[in-house]
C-alpha cells in the first residue's frame, strides 16, 4: 500500500477575488502534491473557502445581498482561479457546508464539556479584516499588529477557550519536534513572541453579528471564525467528535503538511495545535509558513492599487509561465518580488532559451540526421557517464528539496539538467559529428543521451509545469512518464521515433509587450 500524504492550504477568506500573492500558496501546494503523487504517495490535497465572519457580512450588506449569496459568488471565483492555475486539489471545501457546521457545533460542545471553554466578558481592540482581538500592549502605533489597519474598541460577552491550560504542553511539543514549524525562523518567532511571554485565553464567540455557526448551548452567540475555519482540516476529512470518524479520516490524519502564509502562523501553530490537544487528536506533522510575493518590493494591497491577478496574468503569459515564476522566484524563507519586467525576463531566459530551444534543436537534429528514428549504439565516452552521474545526483537532490519544502531550489535543479544538456551539446558538437560518416554511431549515442536526459528532466518537471511537460512528452513521442522510469537511462529506447519539432513557446518581445500592457491598464 502506498504511503499517504495529506497536504492543505489555508482556506481562502471569501471577501474578494484573490490576488496573485494569495494564489501562490495554492500553486506551491499543488507542486508538492503533484510531486508526491509522482513518486508514489497516496495524496489527499484539500483547499477551499472560509465563509463566515463580520467582514463578509459587511461586504454582503454593501452589495445589498445576503451573506450566502455573496460567498457563493466569491467562492466560485476563487475555485475558478485555482482551476485556471491547474491546481490538482482532491477536495475544495466551503465552511458554509451544513455537515461542516454541524461538526463545528459538536466540536464546541466537546471542548465545553471537557472544561476547556468558559463564558466571560471581553473588552479590548478588534480588527475586522483580521477577525482578531488585541490588547493595548499588542497594538503597533495604535493599529492592528498584523495588517496595520484601524482597530475598534469592543466590549461584549464571549466564550473563551483555555489556551493557557495547554501552553507548557505545546511549548514542550515544539521543542521536542523541531520539524513541526518551518522554517526555523518562524518557530523561533512563535516561541519568543507568544509561548515564552504567556498565552491569553482565546475569544471564540461573538454576539454583535450572526453570520456564523451558532453556539449550540447559547444561540445568541456565533462561533468565532477561527475555530470554525481551522477545524475544516478535520471536518471535511470525516472527523466526528462522537468518535465515529470515517475511514478516510483514520487513513489521512494527521496532516503531513499545512501550507500557510507567514501572517497567519500563530493561528496554525498555537491555536490549532491546542484545539487538537483538547480534542485528543494527533498534531499535524509540519506547518510551513511561506513568505510573501511582493510587487515592486511592496506588499500587495487593493487599497494601494498594486495587485496582479492570476487569471489576467495567464491571459498574457500562459498558465505554466506564471506557475514557473511563482514556484521559482519565491525562495524558501524570503519574500519574492513580481513585476511584468521580471516575468518576461524569466520566461525568455529560462523557459524559452534554456528549455524550449533545447527541445526544439534536439528534436530537429534527430529528424534531420536520422529521420526521427531513435537508436543508442552505446558509443560511449567519459563525458556521457559524467552526464548520467550528474542527472542521478539531481534526481536525489530534488527529492530531498521537496521533502524540505524547498520547491524553488528543486525546480532550479531540474532546470540545471536542461542547462547541463545545452552545455553537453556545445561540448559534443553533433553538427560536426554529422559531417563524418565514421562518427555516425557516436552521433546517434549523443542524440540519444540528450533525448533521454530531456525525458528524465521532463518527468520531474511534470509536477511543476504540467502543460509544458505534456507538450514535451508529445514531441518526444513517449509514454515513459512515470518516476520509476528515470533511473536506468533506457526510457527513450521504447520509442521508435520522435515527432516533428514545433515551437513550445516563443521568445517575448519585451518592449512591445510592456507597451501593450501599459496601454491596457
Amino acid at each position: 500500500m502506498n504511503k499517504k500524504f495529506y497536504i492543505t492550504t489555508a482556506i481562502f477568506y471569501a471577501t474578494g477575488k484573490p490576488h496573485i500573492g494569495n494564489t501562490y500558496e495554492a500553486v506551491l501546494a499543488d507542486a508538492i502534491a503533484r510531486y508526491k503523487r509522482l513518486v508514489g504517495y497516496d495524496v489527499y490535497f484539500q483547499t477551499g473557502t472560509d465563509e463566515h465572519g463580520l467582514k463578509i457580512l459587511e461586504k454582503a450588506q454593501e452589495k445589498g445581498i445576503t451573506p450566502q449569496e455573496y460567498v457563493d459568488g466569491i467562492s466560485a471565483e476563487i475555485k475558478n482561479i485555482l482551476d485556471i492555475m491547474n491546481v490538482s486539489y482532491n477536495k475544495f471545501v466551503r465552511t458554509t457546508d451544513e455537515t461542516h457546521k454541524e461538526k463545528v457545533a459538536k466540536i464546541f460542545e466537546k471542548l465545553y464539556n471537557k472544561g476547556d471553554i468558559y463564558k466571560d466578558i471581553y473588552e479590548g481592540w478588534y480588527c475586522i479584516p483580521c477577525e482578531s482581538f488585541f490588547t493595548d500592549s499588542e497594538l503597533v502605533d495604535g493599529k492592528c499588529p498584523d495588517c496595520g489597519r484601524e482597530v475598534h474598541r469592543e466590549k461584549e460577552e464571549t466564550y473563551f477557550f483555555k489556551l493557557s491550560k495547554y501552553q507548557e504542553k505545546l511549548k514542550k511539543y515544539i521543542e521536542e519536534h523541531p520539524e513541526f514549524i518551518q522554517p526555523e525562523s518562524r518557530k523561533n518567532e512563535m516561541l519568543q513572541n507568544f509561548l515564552n511571554v504567556g498565552l491569553k485565553d482565546l475569544c471564540i464567540s461573538r454576539t454583535t453579528f450572526d453570520w456564523g455557526v451558532k453556539v449550540p448551548i447559547d444561540n445568541k452567540h456565533v462561533i468565532y471564525v477561527w475555530l470554525d475555519a481551522l477545524t475544516n482540516y478535520i471536518t471535511f476529512l470525516g472527523y466526528n467528535p462522537d468518535g465515529n470518524s470515517t475511514d478516510e479520516f483514520n487513513k489521512y490524519w494527521p496532516c503531513d503538511l499545512h501550507l500557510i502564509g507567514k501572517d497567519i502562523l500563530r493561528f496554525h501553530t498555537i491555536y490549532w495545535p491546542i484545539i487538537l490537544m483538547s480534542l485528543d487528536l494527533e498534531l499535524p506533522k509540519k506547518v510551513f509558513g511561506h513568505p510573501w510575493l511582493l510587487m515592486n518590493d511592496d506588499k500587495m494591497s487593493k487599497s494601494k492599487g498594486n495587485v496582479m491577478y492570476a487569471d489576467e496574468l495567464v491571459k498574457i503569459f500562459g498558465v505554466d509561465s506564471i506557475r514557473y515564476y511563482l514556484l521559482h522566484e519565491i525562495p524558501f524563507s524570503h519574500d519574492g518580488n513580481i513585476t511584468y519586467d521580471l516575468i518576461i525576463d524569466k520566461i525568455n531566459t529560462d523557459i524559452v532559451n534554456t528549455l524550449c530551444n533545447l527541445v526544439n534543436r534536439t528534436i530537429s537534429m534527430v529528424n534531420k540526421y536520422f529521420d526521427g528514428i531513435i537508436t543508442n549504439p552505446n558509443c560511449v565516452e567519459n563525458i556521457d557517464n559524467e552526464l548520467k552521474d550528474y542527472i542521478k545526483d539531481i534526481i536525489k537532490s530534488v527529492d530531498e528539496d521537496i521533502d524540505n519544502i524547498k520547491v524553488s531550489a528543486a525546480l532550479d535543479k531540474i532546470f540545471d539538467i536542461f542547462r547541463r544538456l545545452n552545455k553537453y551539446i556545445d561540448e559534443t558538437m553533433p553538427w560536426v559529428l554529422a559531417k563524418d560518416d565514421s562518427k555516425r554511431d557516436r552521433l546517434s549515442t549523443v542524440l540519444y543521451n540528450i533525448l533521454e536526459s530531456i525525458r528524465i528532466g521532463n518527468v520531474l518537471l511534470s509536477a511543476f509545469l504540467p502543460q509544458i511537460s505534456e507538450d514535451i512528452f508529445e514531441q518526444l513521442n513517449t509514454n515513459e512518464r512515470s518516476y520509476d522510469t528515470i533511473n536506468n537511462f533506457d526510457g527513450m529506447l521504447k520509442t521508435e521515433r520522435v515527432n516533428k519539432a514545433k515551437p513550445i513557446m516563443n521568445r517575448i518581445d519585451k518592449d512591445e509587450l510592456l507597451n501593450s500592457i501599459k496601454s491596457n491598464i
